[in-house]
């Protein structure tokens, strides 16, 4: 193994394959989520509202399990993310081009879009169907933005997100 990997955001050591690999000796019955669970126990690994990274400590997981580092448990039970397979609704939105000079549509107008705003329909749907990946869902933390021209009409909206933000209270040298 390398002497490090960074995987979602975390720095990984052969202590930490180690690690991983004598919790799934010592307890056999785990799963995939309690062995998730144990380790954001153990690395302090949270969100700036004190609940642990569970889904991006699975994601690291199955990274490595990818790479060939360790060899997770098998699923004991299909997915129960509701968000898996799921499609985003087509919102009605003015879709015709727009055309002309930049200064034509200002003042433009950049709004934060909060959990269920009332324009979060309207911005996944702008997602799903303009963005050249598409668009179901985020994971871990992220910011929504929908930006408008002087008319109200919508032309870009943008997404920051990650499953691994650092938290600016920490220790700079500790891990994420």
């Amino acid at each position: 193994m390398a002497q490090t990997m960074v995987i979602q955001g975390r720095i990984i050591t052969a202590d930490e394959i180690g690690l991983i690999r004598g919790l799934m000796v010592e307890h056999r019955d785990w799963g995939r989520t309690r062995l998730s669970e144990e380790l954001c126990r153990r690395w302090d690994w949270g969100n700036a509202q004190g609940r642990i990274k569970d889904m991006a400590a699975r994601t690291l997981l199955l990274k490595l399990e990818r790479r060939g580092f360790i060899e997770l448990p098998a699923r004991q039970r299909p997915s129960s993310n509701e968000f898996r397979n799921c499609r985003v609704p087509v919102v009605d939105h003015a879709g015709e081009p727009i055309r002309g000079r930049l200064s034509d549509l200002q003042p433009l107008s950049v709004r934060v879009l909060a959990p269920r705003s009332t324009d979060l329909r309207l911005f996944k749907s702008l997602l799903a169907r303009y963005h050249y990946l598409g668009h179901r869902n985020t994971v871990g933390e992220n910011l929504r933005y929908l930006i408008g021209d002087r008319q109200g009409r919508p032309v870009a909206c943008a997404l920051f997100g990650s499953a691994a933000w650092k938290c600016a209270d920490r220790d700079p040298g500790a891990h994420p």
